[in-house]
């Protein structure tokens, strides 16, 4: 039990207010077909979380330490400004989320819950005073809130079984827009502050310093980010089950309010923990965790705020989404540097052909966009190819580790401890 709580504080980011706002755009218009999608989501997201969390226990390191040893200065600041950025825009969602839940319960307007957020997140976050428990039992009971809403609902709607699993295990990409859909389902499932989020709450549980220890605990971490992440399954397979539908009558309204509010406010608590580390590991700066969180929320308040001034709820809803294709633009960018550079490369030369502007200004343009694209896939060559600084595995000649089989290598004991004092006062339980 000492080892409980990373794998379900991570899975909070998987039931933000994006998650829940492209669950019900795909299942309004797709019903269960974009499932798949999920469920792909998610397998996916339980390899690289797990890889994440190996790091800081085989390592004694988290991510962000790793970058800010690995990395010259400049590309330091550089990958810190995109993990920064990933946090932000992680941290819109649930502003707008937020705000839309105060709407539905109290019909307050949506600048206005966006405003309001603001200071609900550090009443939260105040709850720290009086214990860590008290703050993870309030965290806990929001989860429980938000899938007591959803699964309630469930019950009523009562999908059909044979669609739900053809939705999960039968991949399908058909009507108007199907693409869009499964591309903000997909990156709203992507969160890159939780790979940095992960690798730290590993290292505040104390484990045995021996290869044995270190194994068994990254295999208790893989079992329960995979429950952890499996209950998230069920849950957002319910939001796109229940979407479209109206059982409860005007009830559901207030129900999908009372589940939106939950799940922002828990999702916005890692969020801020997250940012922590990222500032931690990069640039070695403490900060006060409600100052914290009050810059990150200021940030992302600004366009939440335009938007929903602008824009009102249909504006809000549109900058969800769009919030979640940056993260997922961000995350998959090495794995698509391909495609990116065919498609800007192709997509520019073709505007640059079929434009009115005269011939003066397409030089002009061009002078500026070619470097931009030329600087874009160096740097990617760069951080793909350039030497190794630091080691991040134990290291062991041939020899000894034939001594230590000798020996009984389960028992043996390595050089470091993954523990870190100087990450005990996150809130959770030691």
């Amino acid at each position: 039990m000492d080892h409980v709580g990373p794998g379900f504080l991570v899975s909070l980011a998987y039931l933000d207010p994006g998650n829940l706002e492209t669950d019900l755009q795909a299942g309004a218009n797709h019903k269960f077909e974009l499932l798949w999608v999920i469920l792909i989501g998610l397998v996916f997201a339980l390899i690289i979380q797990s890889l994440a969390a190996n790091l800081g226990v085989t390592t004694g390191k988290h991510l962000a330490e790793h970058c800010k040893a690995e990395y010259p200065k400049f590309v330091k600041y550089c990958l810190w400004l995109l993990a920064e950025v990933a946090v932000i825009a992680a941290d819109i969602p649930e502003v707008i989320g937020t705000a839309f839940a105060l709407n539905i319960l109290f019909h307050i307007p949506v600048w206005g819950g966006v405003l309001i957020t603001g200071l609900s997140t550090l009443m939260l976050l105040g709850l720290q005073r009086y214990g860590v428990r008290k703050l993870e039992l309030l965290i806990a009971v929001l989860v429980f809130i938000m899938a007591g809403c959803y699964f309630g609902e469930l019950s009523y709607v009562k999908p059909p079984t044979s669609q739900v699993i053809r939705g999960l295990f039968i991949p399908k990409l058909k009507g108007q827009g199907a693409t869009g859909d499964a591309i903000a389902l997909l990156g709203a499932l992507i969160m890159p502050h939780n790979l940095f989020l992960h690798s730290a709450l590993v290292l505040s549980r104390k484990t045995t310093p021996s290869v044995k220890g270190i194994n068994s605990a990254c295999k208790y971490f893989l079992l329960e980010s995979g429950f952890a992440l499996f209950v998230a399954l069920l849950i957002n397979i319910a939001v796109v089950s229940v979407s479209g539908t109206n059982v409860l009558g005007g009830s559901s309204r207030i129900v999908y309010g009372i589940a939106l509010l939950a799940s922002g406010q828990s999702s916005t608590i890692t969020g801020t923990y997250a940012g922590q580390y990222v500032m931690q590991g990069f640039l070695d700066l403490r900060m006060k965790t409600w100052l914290r969180n009050l810059m990150t929320r200021c940030i992302a308040i600004v366009p939440s705020l335009i938007v929903s001034i602008i824009g009102g709820s249909a504006g809000s809803g549109r900058l969800i989404v769009i919030a979640s294709i940056i993260i997922i633009s961000w995350i998959l960018g090495l794995c698509i540097i391909g495609i990116n550079i065919y498609y800007l490369s192709t997509g520019f030369v073709d505007w640059l052909i079929h434009n009115s502007l005269p011939v003066v200004g397409n030089v002009f343009v061009g002078i500026i966009v070619f470097p931009i694209m030329a600087i874009y896939i160096i740097s990617v060559i760069y951080l793909m190819f350039r030497k190794d600084r630091t080691v991040t595995f134990v290291d062991m000649s041939v020899e000894s580790n034939q001594i230590e089989m000798e020996k009984g290598a389960e028992e043996r004991t390595i050089d470091h401890v993954p523990y870190r004092e100087d990450l005990a006062d996150i809130p959770l339980p030691q």
